[in-house]
């Protein structure tokens, strides 16, 4: 398995992924958003970076984050907003790699925390999480605009 940024390439398959992800949270996702998002993940200025697992020449799974600043303690941190791997893939180590090059990203650009969110009803890939993270004592709030 291979972890690697994502190619030009790789739209469709990606569209697929981030199309099933937006299914598995019951977001309506057009094609349009996907395609803002792919813009996103390959404009160097922009803040959304993107990382796909791929085996046997097929993508996987996707993961996509961020840096943060963490003004309280003056350092910066990176944030994974989504990670999906296909119901076809799951057991298969993608999502732990793709974990894992988020990471190494993150220590290569000297982050202190790697920090992300996830459904509490998401027993799964909490089983992972739990394994490879700590889990904090946050709660979460939205105040939508």
């Amino acid at each position: 398995m291979q972890i690697r940024k994502p190619e030009a390439g790789d739209f469709e398959a990606w569209s697929a992924l981030y199309a099933g992800y937006a299914a598995f949270y019951g977001v309506a996702q057009s094609e349009a958003m996907r395609g803002q998002v792919w813009e996103w993940i390959h404009d160097p200025g922009h803040e959304v970076q993107a990382l796909v697992a791929e085996a046997d020449g097929r993508l996987l799974g996707l993961a996509h984050f961020r840096a943060f600043a963490r003004p309280l303690s003056a350092s910066s941190g990176g944030f994974l907003d989504d990670l999906f791997v296909s119901e076809d893939a799951r057991g298969s180590g993608a999502a732990a790699a793709l974990i894992a090059g988020v990471e190494a990203e993150g220590r290569r650009r000297g982050w202190t925390v790697i920090r992300w969110i996830t459904a509490e009803s998401n027993d799964r890939a909490r089983g992972l999480y739990d394994r490879v993270a700590g889990r904090t004592p946050w709660v979460t709030y939205d105040l939508k605009l």
